[in-house]
């Protein structure tokens, strides 16, 4: 009885203290990203700009615009990220390191295929 009680009493103390602890990311890419994507094949606009957010590796959009866009973020840094919006698709992957990262991406859209690259900063 008084061993499951010392026991007890450990475990409460080292909940306590845990719980004491500040959060932290799961991942180390875990945070807002913002993303740059440059069009250097093709009839796709030029560039765009994408808040993004990692959690748990998982890679989100943070904006209001209507595009499914759906990624994750490997245990080295890799990257595979798809988006679609409207008609237009593109798949990307590449590498994320702290603070930066890039790759290429490649896609279609109604003016036909496209491709570039990216990079993306943590913000």
């Amino acid at each position: 009885m008084i061993r499951f009680a010392t026991m007890s009493a450990a475990a409460a103390v080292a909940l306590s203290v845990l719980s004491s602890l500040p959060a932290s990311a799961r991942t180390p890419y875990d945070g807002a990203w913002s993303v740059v994507i440059i069009t250097d094949r093709g009839t796709c606009d030029r560039a765009y700009r994408y808040s993004v957010q990692i959690t748990d590796g998982i890679v989100r959009y943070s904006g209001e615009m209507g595009m499914d866009f759906r990624g994750r973020v490997g245990r080295g840094g890799s990257v595979a990220v798809s988006v679609a919006a409207g008609g237009s698709r593109a798949d990307g992957t590449g590498r994320l390191g702290q603070s930066y990262g890039g790759g290429s991406w490649r896609g279609n859209s109604s003016t036909g295929q496209c491709s570039g690259r990216w990079t993306a900063e943590r913000r």
